[in-house]
């Protein structure tokens, strides 16, 4: 393959009014992060087993498996020999050696060390969590089941004390309370978090985490009384053995009951704990880590469309002219640069919050709950809104790219399977917007009330009859406002008709679940705080239902986006290479540093393992008998 950077590549880099290398250290906080970064992705190409991996689509369900453990075995012990203890350099390392596998370990460093951590007791900590550390304790999070995901409450899974024993027993009393999707449970773990329905004294306490065994720390055979396998295949997360799991009166001791903030003594009383939401924590953190995996799914695939458009060329712009640059249509642009700056949006955004959890975290650990709510709400609003958003987006980068877009070799197909998901795992979207609406609903009746409101959630006893005073410059002040005066209206008016309902003698749950369209409509514009001209663009009708714009500034606002197009077209492709994804990361023909598209397409395309041999055994097998079999009846028939 050539070693040229394609020329109209090159143009793109010369034509930006700013330097992007120093966004990119923007983005990674500083040059010498980004010298860190650079270095160890070096690191990883210079590796011999790790580049001996074929791309994941060229395996069947058992190989991709294996070459998940594989590679992620050799990952761990890499950064042990190397001795990185820093966690942002221990995650440059991941990303560069396994950049669209996800690890069949994922959620034992991920949720099950962690909860162990912070829902165990001192003791329980100290006794389990060494283990887990050392990989002697494999262990994963189990919770969904056949028939309850999200509805944590309604979990099947029971959990009875038998003080006589000192256990539990576990059982799955129905088929749909067996657990069903908990990933790595069919043949990686050894251990897992149950999420189940405690009883003791003939009384059910609700849903508690446990500590299970689930197959020999020996030899890993399944432990009696546990049917486990795994699930299939799945539209994404290949080298993950997604499980099912059921339980046949299956015992467990006392002390496996996660017991930081809940217990079970010895005969059998239970002391609840001092809020129930406290046992969240780990679904919370996880949302949080959503939201950044949505901003890298997304930027990826934009910088792998905004890369592409910029080197093919397609049809003619002026009569008689060379073939345009795809870049070069505004249609193009229309579709791809607001996903650019929605990918910066939801970087900041995805940092915003994680900061906001640290300090939130913090103040619980200390024992100050009063910001537990508002970290429940933003966790579930943005973690729906960002994954619904970058799923949508990251398709509409597919069809950006043409037929080429189609091909696993975009790497755009493995980035929009592996994301999407998240519209469904740690919480529904739905669902965790009507959480967040709860929050909003709950917040909007103390402000009327004229009780103070947290800062992100002033907004809403803001005057609705003020309307907006945005002129030709479309002010930062004058967006903010904007999208402020929408979401206070909307929410307002999903309260009015939640409390319209009562008022008509209709139940608290009735009249709820009859305004919970506009609520969902109502948060969306709430999470959507985040955006500038392009979302009020797209979504006019709500800016206008109450009269806030007036026509001038309409289009004053169309005006605005069809500008801001222009003014992003030179600096299009920096913004992207900004992001500073090595092409070993992006795992795409078509986004290229380089730009070298169609000589890696052929090269790919080659390496198909139809390809092997020039004649295929299916047509000794079936084309050839099917063709002699037509021809002899032809032959027949010619005769008669």
């Amino acid at each position: 393959m050539s070693n040229e950077v394609n020329t109209d590549l090159l143009k793109e880099r010369s034509t930006a009014t700013f330097d992007a290398e120093r966004l990119t250290e923007f983005i990674y906080k500083g040059p010498e992060k980004v010298k860190r970064k650079r270095q160890i992705q070096n690191i990883v190409l210079q590796d011999k087993f790790l580049q001996s991996f074929k791309p994941t689509e060229f395996y069947d369900r058992d190989g991709q498996y294996n070459n998940a453990v594989r590679r992620q075995i050799y990952i761990m012990d890499r950064l042990e020999e190397l001795g990185f203890r820093s966690e942002t350099d221990r995650l440059n390392f991941r990303e560069a050696a396994a950049p669209v596998e996800l690890s069949p370990f994922g959620l034992h460093s991920g949720m099950f060390v962690p909860t162990l951590e912070r829902q165990g007791t001192p003791e329980q900590s100290r006794k389990w969590v060494p283990l887990g550390k050392s990989f002697k304790m494999i262990g994963t999070y189990a919770q969904t089941e056949l028939g309850h995901g999200t509805f944590i409450r309604g979990l099947e899974t029971t959990a009875t004390f038998d003080p006589e024993t000192q256990e539990f027993i576990l059982d799955s009393p129905t088929l749909s309370s067996i657990k069903y999707w908990p990933g790595n449970v069919a043949k990686t773990v050894n251990h897992c978090l149950v999420m189940a329905q405690l009883y003791t004294q003939g009384k059910c306490h609700g849903t508690h985490l446990f500590l299970v065994q689930v197959r020999s720390m020996e030899d890993h055979t399944i432990m009696p009384g546990l049917e486990i396998g795994d699930i299939g295949p799945k539209l994404g997360f290949d080298g993950v053995d997604n499980g099912f799991m059921k339980f046949n009166k299956y015992r467990i001791p006392r002390m496996n009951m996660l017991m930081r903030y809940a217990k079970v003594l010895e005969n059998g009383d239970y002391i609840k704990p001092k809020n129930a939401k406290l046992t969240y924590g780990a679904m919370v953190m996880v949302r949080v880590w959503i939201v950044m995996d949505a901003f890298k799914a997304l930027s990826r695939a934009t910088v792998i469309a905004v890369r592409y458009s910029a080197v093919r060329r397609q049809s003619e712009l002026r009569p008689g002219g060379e073939e345009a640059q795809v870049i070069d249509y505004q249609t193009q642009q229309y579709k791809l640069f607001p996903l650019l700056a929605t990918s910066y949006a939801f970087l900041l955004a995805a940092e915003g919050m994680s900061q906001i959890y640290a300090k939130i975290s913090s103040d619980i650990e200390r024992g100050n709950l009063e910001d537990m709510p508002q970290l429940h709400a933003l966790a579930c609003g943005l973690k729906a809104f960002c994954t619904w958003v970058g799923c949508e987006g990251i398709e509409v980068c597919r069809m950006s790219c043409g037929g080429h877009g189609y091909s696993h070799a975009s790497g755009i197909p493995k980035i929009y399977a592996n994301i999407v998901g998240a519209c469904t795992y740690e919480g529904e979207n739905t669902v965790m917007m009507l959480q967040t609406a709860r929050y909003l609903s709950k917040s909007y009746f103390r402000g009327q009330r004229g009780e103070s409101l947290p800062e992100l959630i002033q907004y809403l006893t803001i005057d609705l009859n003020v309307k907006s005073t945005l002129g030709e410059d479309c002010s930062f002040e004058s967006l903010v406002a904007a999208y402020s005066h929408r979401a206070a209206r909307m929410v307002a008016t999903a309260c009015k008709l939640q409390n319209a309902n009562k008022q008509k003698g209709m139940p608290s749950h009735d009249a709820w679940n009859k305004s919970t369209v506009p609520f969902i409509a109502a948060t969306k514009a709430h999470c959507h705080l985040l955006y500038a001209v392009y979302g009020i663009v797209e979504n006019m009708g709500e800016f206008m239902q109450d009269g806030y714009f007036n026509q001038d500034q309409i289009s004053i606002l169309n005006r605005k986006v069809l500008a801001l197009l222009e003014d992003i077209r030179p600096n299009a492709v920096a913004l992207v290479d900004a992001f500073d994804y090595p092409d070993h990361l992006l795992q795409s023909c078509l986004g290229r540093y380089d730009g070298q598209v169609y000589e890696a397409l052929y090269e790919n395309s080659k390496s198909s393992p139809l390809n092997n041999t020039d004649i295929h055994s299916s047509y000794y097998n079936y084309i050839r008998p099917m063709m002699q079999k037509r021809s002899k009846s032809k032959d027949i028939s010619a005769k008669l």
